[in-house]
């Protein structure tokens, strides 16, 4: 095995001290990125995809553990690593050879050096011709070509990808992957491996030999392989597609120890490190519009179960659009979720066919049955004299579990469910819930 280039240690990021009020984002983690290989690091939303990225490149300091660069600590190294970002980042008063030289200035590089490497790197990716132009007048794809010629030119050990096709449009993103492959495969890229974030499972296939897939709350590795398929890569092949389903599969399972079975097609699952669940689960954040959308979809499907990859491919969604919503309706007890397939429950099945106010009342079920926080709020309002509660109180509550801007969302998403299951009002003026009152409009309001 050649030695790794950066590798993580235990490496951990939290909030807080490092004791019982400890607010975990990644568990502590191992992960070495080594020469030759193209890194895919795949994971849903709020899984640390970024974060670790972040703690690899020096960007940010891990709470706890280390990070290594050719086996030194990396604070005490200089690592030479770029980042191609998912905005493109450009300074819009520079040209297009400006902003390519701009990291060879910083360096401190002569002029006659960073006119050679620039004009080389800008000819390598494309873009001769275009050197004289500002970024206003180039298209999306083009500008994401600056990005690219902007990181190579440092010659960087490592180039880091934070999810750099997701702004480009479907044709224009294949074309920059195509590219990217093609000037790998060449070697015509002064890079030694490459690091990319993606939420898109057949963008990681396509390009990796190895894929890494983070886990949520708090982040941590559910599997780590290596793909055997040779170059270039036929997406319809029965081995792509096999590759692909085992990732949803991953994704989809609750927890690593709920799919013990789950293996890729070729080699072993390493598994992460698994912590506790905090005391309150992490709701999905999706709306109960989408949550009914996709149980009716696939109670239609025989016998109510249908395949999670072919269903975002039937819908044309990405992995961070469909996951929310089979979680929630996961964690309602409307789905069961199996290997990659879901499967409707008869609860589920109910809802799907239900007249409106049915559904709500199932929804009301669901969520007391389900989700600690709805339910706890709900208890609150019952029992204070007016009915009501200051929505800081709850939001004090989450703060203890999950960092502020995330327990915000919490919130919202608790009282957009609550609004449905017509548990509780909100007045987002004086931003207090109310219990529902189902014999009036709205909730009666002092001093209204």
């Amino acid at each position: 095995m050649p030695e790794a280039i950066i590798q993580a240690l235990k490496v951990e990021k939290f909030y807080g001290e490092h004791d019982s009020a400890t607010i975990p984002v990644i568990a502590p983690t191992d992960l070495a990125i080594e020469p030759g290989q193209i890194l895919a690091l795949l994971g849903p939303s709020g899984s640390g995809k970024s974060t670790l990225l972040r703690m690899l490149t020096g960007l940010a300091q891990p709470s706890a553990g280390q990070v290594l660069w050719h086996g030194q600590p990396i604070a005490n190294a200089a690592p030479n690593v770029s980042i191609v970002f998912q905005s493109f980042a450009l300074f819009p008063w520079l040209t297009v050879f400006e902003n390519v030289e701009a990291p060879l200035k910083a360096r401190g590089l002569n002029a006659f050096e960073r006119r050679k490497r620039s004009l080389k790197i800008l000819d390598t990716v494309g873009l001769d011709g275009f050197e004289q132009a500002y970024p206003k007048e180039l298209s999306g794809g083009m500008k994401q070509r600056v990005g690219f010629a902007r990181a190579l030119v440092v010659e960087p050990e490592v180039l880091f990808m934070d999810e750099p096709f997701s702004a480009l449009d479907v044709l224009t993103a294949e074309n920059l992957r195509s590219e990217l492959l093609e000037l790998w495969g060449k070697k015509a890229i002064p890079t030694r491996a490459i690091f990319l974030v993606t939420h898109n499972i057949e963008e990681a296939v396509l390009l990796a030999d190895r894929i890494i897939v983070l886990g949520k709350n708090p982040g941590c590795i559910r599997t780590d392989f290596e793909l055997t398929l040779p170059r270039p890569r036929d997406r319809k092949s029965p081995e792509f597609t096999e590759y692909v389903d085992y990732i949803y599969k991953v994704l989809t399972s609750p927890s690593q120890h709920d799919a013990p079975s789950l293996q890729p097609p070729q080699g072993p699952v390493v598994p992460g490190v698994r912590v506790p669940r905090a005391t309150y689960q992490m709701l999905s954040h999706a709306r109960p519009g989408g949550i009914a959308g996709l149980l009716e979809l696939i109670d239609e499907s025989p016998n109510g179960r249908e395949d999670m990859y072919r269903l975002a491919d039937q819908l044309s969604f990405e992995l961070d659009d469909l996951l929310p919503i089979v979680d929630a309706a996961h964690q309602l007890g409307f789905l069961k979720v199996e290997e990659g397939d879901a499967q409707i429950t008869p609860e589920g099945h109910e809802f799907a066919n239900a007249e409106i106010l049915r559904q709500k009342e199932l929804f009301r079920q669901a969520v007391l049955a389900n989700v600690t926080l709805l339910r706890q709020i709900t208890r609150t309002l019952e029992t204070k004299r007016d009915h009501s509660a200051p929505e800081a109180l709850f939001q004090d509550l989450l703060d203890e579990h999950f960092s502020e801007d995330e327990a915000k969302h919490q919130i919202e998403t608790a009282i957009s469910w609550g609004r449905y299951a017509e548990l509780f009002e909100y007045d987002a003026d004086r931003q207090r819930l109310y219990l529902h009152q189902p014999d009036t409009a709205a909730p009666e309001t002092p001093g209204k």
